[in-house]
């Protein structure tokens, strides 16, 4: 197993020391599914959620969430996060999620592109609960991970 770089040699919590590392360009990209009922689809895709249009306001805040990632998790640096990208996509079965998350640092930004995808269909339930109770979140993971030197 490796070594987990959030704890130290006691098993306490810490926030990994990034310094030593070299400053690129990362990308992340993270993809989720929200499980809905045929009805439900049907009113999303005709913009008649009470609440409003539900795939624009997901989007919103699933760029929001990502600007926020180091609030909502512990031990997440802050990065300087060039682009966020949230993109819906409507199926036969419910809504897929796909987030992007770019920045130019010392780490990642895969918890940026997770927290966007998870706010994202945390969003549209919230938006779609008052017509399904019977949604179901799911699939929540990084498609991919990149870092290329600058």
């Amino acid at each position: 197993m490796k070594h987990l770089s959030h704890v130290d040699q006691h098993g306490k919590a810490k926030m990994v020391d990034v310094s030593n590392k070299p400053v690129q360009q990362r990308i992340a990209k993270a993809k989720g599914f929200i499980r809905l009922q045929r009805d439900t689809i049907k009113l999303v895709e005709e913009n008649k959620i009470k609440k409003g249009d539900v795939l624009t306001v997901a989007e919103l805040a699933g760029i929001q969430a990502a600007k926020a990632t180091p609030y909502l998790i512990p031990l997440c640096h802050h990065l300087q996060l060039s682009h966020i990208q949230v993109n819906i996509n409507i199926t036969t079965e419910g809504i897929e999620v796909y987030s992007t998350a770019k920045c130019i640092g010392q780490t990642g930004a895969e918890m940026e592109a997770l927290t966007a995808t998870s706010l994202a269909l945390l969003t549209i339930y919230d938006m779609c609960k008052a017509v399904d109770d019977k949604m179901v979140i799911e699939q929540i993971y990084l498609i991919e991970k990149t870092k290329n030197n600058i």
